[in-house]
């Protein structure tokens, strides 16, 4: 039987399985090579240190998380939608979806960076004309929901054997109607 050619393709995504199935800690050398049915020569070989294969991980990791969300968004509904995605993808990609939350952000230092990092261009005009709400305000319910949503989603994705979606879905509702009623009210007062 001729010798299977290791790429380094086969190594990122052997090593992004394993992490899907049971997180970065089993992203090891060892392990890749058995899911690839080799020797670790070759993974050694495309992965000069397990730092830039992990960055390769998460890089795989955005991608995937980009194609799932985009795919359950209701373009009519984008804001809450998004938000139930978030947490759906933590129900079933909870490993992708704690690997995707506990990554690394450099030059982030502030929640407006993270923000400005996080958020897609656009939203919060999106979110503006669809409430009615100005555009710094429909900004702030955008961050303040994604704050609550990742703590939703990481809750729900360490919680065994699992919070029902639905509870979550309405919490989510609730933290958005009280976030909203603040920003008008807010607004109220400063007109």
């Amino acid at each position: 039987m001729p010798k299977q050619k290791i790429t380094k393709e086969m190594v990122v995504n052997a090593a992004f399985q394993l992490a899907r199935e049971g997180g970065m800690e089993r992203v090891l050398v060892k392990e890749i090579a058995a899911r690839l049915g080799c020797s670790v020569q070759p993974i050694y070989s495309y992965c000069q240190n397990m730092d830039g294969l992990r960055r390769e991980v998460e890089r795989r990791t955005e991608g995937f998380m980009a194609d799932y969300l985009c795919a359950r968004v209701d373009p009519d509904n984008l804001f809450q939608s998004t938000g139930q995605a978030y947490v759906t993808l933590a129900q079933d990609e909870p490993e992708l979806f704690k690997l995707f939350i506990h990554r690394r952000r450099e030059g982030v230092s502030s929640l407006e960076e993270f923000y400005e990092r996080e958020a897609g261009p656009g939203v919060a005009q999106a979110i503006a004309a669809r409430l009615g709400l100005g555009g710094e305000q429909a900004r702030q319910l955008h961050l303040d929901m994604l704050i609550y949503t990742v703590g939703l989603g990481t809750v729900f994705s360490a919680a065994a054997p699992g919070i029902p979606a639905e509870e979550l879905f309405a919490r989510q509702e609730r933290a958005y109607q009280a976030f909203l009623t603040q920003i008008k009210e807010e607004n109220r007062h400063e007109s």
